[in-house]
C-alpha cells in the first residue's frame, strides 16, 4: 500500500498541524472541517486555519511553499474529496458520538481499502469501531500525534484485532520515512504509552514539590537535568503546554483508568492551580503561570510564584547542596543526598519507576517501547527503564521494599541484573519472561552508537574520532560540548584526508549530538584574545582555511550529515563538502558577524561562488554580491533543510532525510553513489567589481545606520564583509582564485577581532548565549 494523498478532518491546533507536517513530507493532504454558517465561506474554519499555520512560530511549515499542497474545504460540501485519499485522519472533538457519526459519513465516500484513522488521546479503538463495518474496522487504527506535529517525534500506533496487517506497515513506513516519527506500537489502554506515565510523572512532581516546601526554581532544577529531562522541569513544562490542560488530561485519565491505578491517588488537582486557572494565569499562552514576565514600567522582569502564597517575586537561582553534589556526582549523587532537594527527588523517582515498571506489559509489548515513548514525547533524554539501568536496579528496588512499596513483578525479574545489557557489541534488553532479547533497529536505520558498542575508532583525539562505518566508508564524529571546532577537530580531519586513500572509499562527517556543531570554540577564540596572541589567532584562521580546502579537493568524497544547529564554522565546513544530507530539522547560517567578526575559513568564498554560479539569479555582477551579503550580515539561519536550500546552504541536489535515525544510512548510500569515478571539484574563478560594489553596499549600510537599525559595530563588521564580497582592491577584469578570497576573508577578520567592541560581544556571548549589541 502506497500513500500518495492525504485527507486531515479536524482544522483544530493538531489537525491543522498534521496537516502542515504531511505537507513538509511532499504529499497533497485534504484539510476540512465543519461548515462556519456565520462566515462568509462555508469553508472558513479550515480556511483560517490553514491562514494560522502560515503565521505560526516555530514555524509548522518546513517552507512557506508547502501550503500550496494543502486544499482546504468542508465535510457538508468537500466530503467527496476523500475518495482520492489513501490515509485519512480524523482529529475532531473528543466525543464518541461525533466521531462515529463521522466515520459512517467517510465509510460512504472513502475508496476501498483507504485507512482511516484517529489522532485520540483519550478513548480506546474498541469504542471507536463498535457497530461499524467490518470493511471499516479492517482498515482503522489509532495515530496518536504529539504537538507540535513538526517537531514532535512521537507517533503512537495502536492497532485492533481486525486492523489488517498491511494497513498498520503501510502507516509505519509511512511515518517513519516520510515525516520523520519514531513509530511506537501501543496497548490500546488509557493514555497510551508516553501520556500515561507522563501525566502521572507531572502530578506526582508538582504535588511533592508542594509538599517538601521546595520553590519551582528548586523542584524544575532537580527534576530537569539531572534526570536528564528538558530544564524546563515540570512547573517550566506545565507552563509550556497550558496549565489549564492538566485538570482536562486527569479527567480523561480517570473516566477509563483501572481502579487500582496510582494515578487515581493523586489526582487531585491543588487549590493553587485551581486559582490561576481561573485568574487567566495559565502558562505561557496567559498571563503568566508558574513563571511569568513582569514588563510593568516597559521592563522586563522574570518572577516565579510562590507555591505557598500564591504570589509572584523575582525568579531566583535554585541553589541546593544536592544540586552542587550532582553536577559532579551526577544523579546518583543527587538522589544520596539528604536535603531537601535530594529528598524531592527519591520520591518522584521512586514513585514514577516503579508507577512505569508495573505498566509493562500492560501499555506495550516490551520496555524499549514504552523508554522510546518517552524520550519522544516528551524529550526525556533516558526513558524509565534506561533511568532505573543508570541508578541501579538493586538501589531502587531496595528503596521501595524500605518503604513498603509493592515491588512490580518486572522489577522483582531484575535482581542483581540491569534492564540492557551488551554482549558481543550487541544490545539486548529484558523481557517480560526474564530473558534477554536482541533490540532490533528498523531496516535501513545505522546508528553511530550502535557501531561503537561493536568497534574501536580508528583514530581519535578528545574532540574528534573516526569510525568504519562499513563498505569502504569513514564517520568522522565530533564530541566537544555543542560539538565546538577546536584544532583537534582539524587535526582529526586531516588524520581522515590522510588514512582514507590508503583503504577506503568515503567520508561522512556526521554525530548523534542534539546539534551537528554550533561553530568554531569562541572560549579558545577569546583566550588567545585577551593575551594578544593574534599571530597564533591568524595561524588557526589560515589551518583551518588549509584544512577545509584540502578536504575540498581530497581524492576521495565527502558527505556532510547535520541535525540541528550547523552554524559558524561548522557551516562553512559542510560549504566545503561534495555533498550534504541534511536532516529536515537543520539550522545552517554564517552567523560570526553576531560576534563581531566575518566567516574566515572560506565560508565567504564558498557561498559567493554559489551565488555567481546559481543559474536563476539575476544577470550581472552585483546580484550575487549583494545576496551573499545579505545573507551573512544579518547572520541568517535556515529554520530548515529546506530553506537552506534558499539560501544556497545546500545545492538543489543535497538531500533531506525526515527520519534522524536515517541519516547516517542516507549519507553513507550518497557518499558510496559519489565514490564511482570520483573526480575533486574545480574553483572557478571570480570577476569581482571591487570598489564599485564596495561603495554602493556601503552606501546601503550607512542607511541602516543613520536609520538606527544597525551599531557603528555593525557598519564596521558590514564593511569589512563587503570589502571580502567586492573582492577588496580588485577590477572587474582581474580573475581572483580561492587564495585571494582566503586571504582578504583572514585579513578581514584578523581586524575586526583585535578590536575592543568585538572583544565584548566574545565576551558577552560566552556568558549569555546572546551577542552584545554595539
Amino acid at each position: 500500500m502506497e500513500i500518495r494523498r492525504v485527507a486531515v478532518i479536524g482544522a483544530g491546533v493538531m489537525g491543522a498541524g498534521i496537516a502542515a507536517h504531511i505537507s513538509n513530507s511532499g504529499i497533497p493532504v485534504v484539510l476540512l472541517d465543519i461548515v462556519d454558517g456565520g462566515a462568509a465561506s462555508r469553508s472558513a474554519i479550515a480556511e483560517g486555519a490553514l491562514a494560522k499555520l502560515l503565521k505560526q512560530q516555530p514555524a509548522a511549515f518546513m517552507h512557506p511553499h508547502n501550503a500550496r499542497l494543502i486544499s482546504t474545504g468542508n465535510i457538508e460540501d468537500n466530503l467527496g474529496l476523500l475518495a482520492e485519499c489513501d490515509w485519512i485522519i480524523e482529529a475532531v472533538v473528543e466525543r464518541l458520538d461525533v466521531k462515529q457519526s463521522l466515520y459512517s459519513s467517510i465509510d460512504r465516500v472513502r475508496k476501498p481499502g483507504a485507512i482511516l484513522s484517529s489522532n485520540t488521546s483519550t478513548i480506546p479503538l474498541q469504542d471507536l469501531i463498535a457497530g461499524l463495518p467490518t470493511s471499516l474496522a479492517q482498515n482503522f487504527l489509532i495515530t496518536h500525534f504529539f504537538n507540535p506535529p513538526r517537531y514532535m517525534r512521537l507517533l503512537e500506533l495502536v492497532s485492533g484485532e481486525e486492523t489488517r496487517t498491511e494497513v498498520v506497515s503501510a502507516v509505519r513506513d509511512f511515518a517513519d520515512r516520510a515525516l520523520g516519527k519514531g513509530v511506537v506500537q501501543c496497548r490500546d489502554t488509557p493514555g497510551f504509552i508516553a501520556n500515561r506515565i507522563g501525566i502521572y510523572w507531572i502530578q506526582v512532581a508538582v504535588t511533592e514539590a508542594m509538599a517538601l516546601g521546595l520553590t519551582v526554581e528548586e523542584a524544575d532544577a532537580v527534576v530537569g537535568r539531572p534526570m536528564g529531562i528538558p530544564k524546563t522541569g515540570v512547573f517550566g513544562l506545565s507552563d509550556l503546554v497550558g496549565i489549564d490542560l492538566l485538570p482536562h488530561l486527569l479527567k480523561s485519565m480517570l473516566r477509563t483508568l483501572p481502579e487500582n491505578d496510582s494515578l487515581r491517588g493523586c489526582a487531585e488537582v491543588p487549590e493553587l492551580i485551581q486559582r490561576m486557572i481561573a485568574a487567566g494565569d495559565t502558562g505561557r499562552k496567559g498571563k503568566g503561570g508558574f513563571y511569568r514576565l513582569n514588563r510593568a514600567g516597559g521592563g522586563k522582569l522574570k518572577e516565579s510564584i510562590d507555591l505557598e502564597s500564591g504570589e509572584y517575586r523575582p525568579t531566583r537561582e535554585a541553589q541546593l547542596a544536592s544540586l552542587s553534589a550532582a553536577r559532579s556526582g551526577g544523579l546518583s549523587a543527587l538522589l544520596a543526598h539528604p536535603d531537601k532537594g535530594g529528598e524531592y527527588a527519591r520520591r518522584v523517582l521512586l514513585r514514577v519507576l516503579s508507577y512505569a515498571a508495573g505498566l509493562v506489559p500492560e501499555i506495550a509489548e516490551d520496555i524499549p517501547a514504552v523508554d522510546e515513548a518517552m524520550r519522544l514525547g516528551y524529550a526525556w533524554k533516558y526513558g524509565p527503564f534506561e533511568l532505573i539501568d543508570r541508578i541501579g536496579a538493586d538501589w531502587l528496588i531496595e528503596q521501595l521494599e524500605r518503604a513498603g512499596t509493592p515491588l512490580p513483578t518486572l522489577l522483582q525479574s531484575v535482581r542483581r541484573r540491569s534492564f540492557y545489557r551488551t554482549v558481543d557489541g550487541i544490545l539486548q534488553y529484558l523481557t517480560g519472561e526474564g530473558q534477554y532479547r536482541e533490540l532490533m533497529r528498523p531496516e535501513g536505520v545505522l546508528l553511530l552508537v550502535d557501531i561503537k558498542r561493536r568497534s574501536k575508532p580508528l583514530a581519535g583525539n578528545g574532540s574528534a574520532s573516526l569510525w568504519d562505518i562499513g563498505d569502504g566508508v569513514l564517520c568522522l564524529e565530533f564530541h566537544t560540548k555543542m560539538n565546538a571546532l577546536d584544532p583537534d577537530i582539524l587535526a582529526m580531519i586531516g588524520k581522515a584526508i590522510e588514512i582514507i586513500p590508503q583503504r577506503y572509499k568515503a567520508l561522512v562527517i556526521y554525530n548523534e549530538g542534539s546539534n551537528f556543531s554550533a561553530g568554531a570554540n569562541l572560549g579558545l577564540l577569546l583566550f588567545m584574545a585577551n593575551i594578544a596572541a593574534w599571530n597564533q589567532i591568524e595561524e588557526k584562521v589560515a589551518e583551518g582555511q588549509q584544512i577545509y580546502r584540502a578536504m575540498k579537493y581530497a581524492p576521495f568524497p565527502v558527505v556532510g550529515a547535520p541535525a540541528g544547529m550547523a552554524l559558524g564554522g561548522s557551516c562553512e565546513c559542510l560549504l566545503h563538502c561534495d555533498a550534504v544530507q541534511a536532516h529536515s530539522e537543520t539550522y545552517m547560517g554564517l552567523v560570526e558577524v553576531a560576534v563581531g567578526v566575518i566567516p574566515a575559513w572560506g565560508g565567504c568564498k564558498e557561498l559567493l561562488q554559489r551565488w555567481v554560479l546559481n543559474r536563476l539569479r539575476p544577470g550581472g555582477p552585483m546580484p550575487p554580491i549583494v545576496k551573499c551579503f545579505e545573507t551573512i550580515a544579518t547572520a541568517t539561519v535556515s529554520k530548515s533543510a529546506a530553506e537552506a536550500r534558499e539560501y544556497l546552504f545546500l545545492r538543489p541536489d543535497d538531500g533531506i532525510t525526515m527520519n534522524r535515525d536515517r541519516l547516517l544510512t542516507d549519507a553513507k548510500a550518497r557518499a558510496l553513489a559519489l565514490s564511482e569515478d570520483y573526480q575533486p571539484p574545480e574553483f572557478n574563478e571570480m570577476h569581482l567589481p571591487g570598489a564599485t560594489a564596495h561603495l554602493a553596499l556601503q552606501m546601503a549600510v550607512k542607511g541602516f545606520r543613520l536609520a538606527g537599525k544597525a551599531s557603528a559595530h555593525d557598519e564596521t563588521v558590514s564593511l569589512a564583509l563587503s570589502s571580502v564580497l567586492s573582492g577588496g582592491d580588485c577590477d572587474i577584469t582581474d580573475a581572483l582564485g580561492e587564495n585571494d578570497l582566503l586571504t582578504l576573508e583572514r585579513e578581514s577578520f584578523m581586524q575586526l577581532v583585535r578590536m575592543p567592541l568585538t572583544l565584548d560581544r566574545l565576551e558577552q556571548m560566552l556568558e549569555t548565549g546572546k551577542p552584545l549589541r554595539n
